[in-house]
Formats: C-alpha cells, structure tokens, sequence
C-alpha cells in the first residue's frame, strides 16, 4: 500500500516538473488580456458596447470605437516589442491591431502604425498590411471562422508581421520619414496597443494577447 500511495505521489508531481522544464520558453512574456474582463483596457466608447468579452475573446461588434491598452496605470507604453496574439473574423469583417499609438476620443487613432485584419472584406488591404505603408494585397495569409496567429515586432527601425508563421511584411523606417495627409502619425515613436472595431456588420475576435518586451 506504501509502495503504491509513493507511486502516485511521484505522478502527481509529473505535470508540475513539465510545467517548470517549459517555463523558459515563456520567459519575458506578458498577459494584456485575462480572458475574462477588459480591465487594463479602455474604449473610446465612440460607439458604446462595441467591446465585450465573449468565450474568453475580447470582441469588437456593432460599430466603430477602439480599445486602448492602458495597463494597471493607466498610462504603460511600449518601444521594442514583440507582441502576439490570436484574431479570428467573421464573413466580410474588417478591423486592427495599433501600436506605438495612444488613447484618442474620436476616429482612426492619427499616432501609430495600424496591422490591418481583414480576409475577406472589400478593402484591398489584408490581414497583416502594415495599413497604407506595406500593404499584403491579393489572397489574405487568414481566413475568415478560424483563428490566425499574429505576431508584431517592433526593433529599432524594424517593423516585422508575422501571419500563421509567414512573415508577411518587412519594413525598415527610413530615419527622419515624413507621411502626408492622414499618414502623418505613421511613425515609431513609442505607445500602446489598440484594437479596432471598425463598422457595424463586423464581428471579430481577439484572444491569448501576449507582449515581450525587447
């Protein structure tokens, strides 16, 4: 009986030395969203209710307003990153994932660089576009009802997306860049994090949202 009661002890504690050999490959990364709130984040309320926690995913439905991390201090920002995160949309939806941007009121937030969500809505520009800078046209890396995996990297002047392990844009900003018109905030600078909903018939998701710092 001895034997037996060390023998399940010595298995119970199994799961827990594998927890700890993996640790080192999470190590650095940090949870924005815990799956069950928006706390740490705050909408612009442009449209009220667009943002909603739903099966352990941040959703974005019903109009266009965005959600801006903002941290345990209302006020955390981000240089070298690298951020990653699991979106999933539905038939013809559009969104965005900004960064190095900050909390605005109204509209497209004007600072930052937006990586653009979309598989099969009618902007040309889809899923992983760095928007209106390096734009992925043609057949999206994503499709719509199945979770895609994107990863962004900021380095320096290096801005890196990664779609489903495909790297899909690449860019290095040039030193002292100057954007006209509406592009004029496309610049690293350093910021936070915002997801968009964009219209009313969209429905997309966000979950598993990560960032380390570099």
């Amino acid at each position: 009986m001895k034997l037996i009661l060390a023998l399940i002890a010595v298995l119970a504690c199994l799961p827990l030395a594998m927890t700890k050999a993996q640790a080192p490959v999470e190590a650095g990364w940090i949870s924005l969203f815990d799956g069950k709130s928006l706390e740490g984040w705050k909408s612009n309320d442009e449209h009220p209710g667009v943002f909603s926690v739903l099966d352990g995913a941040i959703r974005a439905s019903g109009g266009r307003a965005h959600l801006f991390y903002v941290g345990e201090d209302l006020g955390e920002t981000f240089e070298n990153f690298e951020l990653k995160l699991k979106v999933k949309t539905t038939g013809g939806s559009t969104s965005g994932i900004y960064f190095h941007t900050e909390y605005q009121e109204r509209g497209w937030p004007s600072k930052g660089y937006e990586c653009q969500i979309n598989n099969s809505g009618t902007d040309k520009r889809k899923t992983g576009s760095l928007y209106g800078i390096i734009d992925v046209m043609g057949r999206s890396p994503a499709r719509d009802g199945t979770w895609a995996d994107i990863v962004v990297k900021v380095m320096g002047h290096d801005i890196t997306i990664t779609v489903n392990d495909k790297e899909v844009v690449k860019y290095t900003e040039p030193t002292g860049v100057k954007r006209l018109s509406s592009f004029r905030g496309r610049v690293l600078s350093e910021g936070t994090f915002a997801l968009q909903g964009h219209s009313p018939e969209n429905d997309v998701f966000f979950k598993d949202i990560m960032i380390k710092r570099l």
